[in-house]
């Protein structure tokens, strides 16, 4: 493409892609498909991950409308075939660092870029979740999205209202956690997600595993989880997750988590503005109902 194509855009790795005309037939990854819907961009198909199954997972879906999005498939199932069946003509992916394409084998992925324009947003630990959504809205403005000033100011205001509950009460301790069957949960370190990275900006205790062996995550056994005495649980409410009332199930359970409130979680959170307001709100309605009961 010439310098006066139609279309053109700078992914996170500084590769540029251009086409003739602007992108209609959109395939992206669930995460940047819900999150480009939230700013009012339709995605004509989605793909998962290697944690996906044969069906999207409604956790990282947001509000599309999965009636009507075709969903290829996620991990082996993606090939090049499968990835082209709708004659996309832009693929929207993500990125943890390093430029590789999320929930694509490296191969997958090369070929289909030489086929296809692909853009990367990188949603990783390296920025801010402000950051990240920015670039999803730059991305959606190139792709004809309209201003999302009123949704901004919804996170404002859930951001002051959050930032007030938590000065306000004597800041109970919050744990955002996965967990993995009914013996052993990974405990997020919150410093490497940005999401959680905002609480703690806005003045939410969130607690930080002790120092181990995992960069994201800590993984320990239920008790140990339990003895951290949280006061609001953030859970995992991504389908390859264990259910949190599956993982209090056991006989010792609902002992040890009886105190604790719990708001659903996705690690994979949707960076459009609606959605973060969301969020936001529901922890703040959660910290403001734990504060009433102490």
């Amino acid at each position: 493409m010439t310098e006066q194509s139609a279309w053109r855009f700078s992914d996170d790795r500084g590769q540029v892609s251009t086409a003739a005309r602007r992108p209609v037939r959109i395939l992206a990854y669930i995460q940047a498909g819900a999150t480009l819907w939230d700013y009012g961009v339709r995605s004509e198909g989605i793909f998962g991950s290697g944690h996906d199954g044969p069906t999207p997972d409604p956790a990282k879906a947001g509000g599309l409308p999965l009636d009507s999005v075709d969903y290829v498939g996620a991990g082996g199932a993606l090939d090049i075939e499968t990835l082209l069946r709708g004659a996309p003509d832009l693929v929207v992916a993500v990125s943890y660092g390093g430029g590789q394409v999320y929930g694509l084998a490296p191969d997958t992925a090369k070929h289909l870029e030489e086929q296809i324009p692909v853009v990367v947003i990188d949603v990783g630990r390296a920025r801010g979740f402000a950051e990240i959504g920015e670039r999803f809205a730059e991305l959606a403005r190139s792709l004809g999205a309209g201003s999302a000033a009123a949704a901004d100011r919804e996170v404002a205001a859930a951001a002051q209202r959050l930032r007030e509950v938590a000065a306000a009460r004597e800041r109970p301790q919050v744990l955002a956690l996965s967990p993995a069957g009914r013996e052993e949960v990974h405990l997020a370190r919150p410093g490497m997600w940005p999401e959680l990275r905002v609480l703690a900006e806005l003045g939410v205790n969130v607690i930080d595993p002790a120092e181990g062996p995992g960069a994201s995550w800590s993984t320990v056994d239920r008790v140990h989880a339990a003895r951290l005495r949280p006061h609001l649980v953030l859970a995992d409410v991504r389908a390859h997750a264990t259910s949190f009332d599956a993982f209090t199930a056991a006989p010792d359970g609902p002992a040890l988590w009886e105190s604790a409130r719990v708001v659903p979680w996705n690690p994979e959170p949707l960076c459009g503005p609606r959605a973060h307001a969301r969020f936001l709100t529901l922890v703040a309605d959660a910290l403001e109902a734990v504060g009433n009961e102490r």
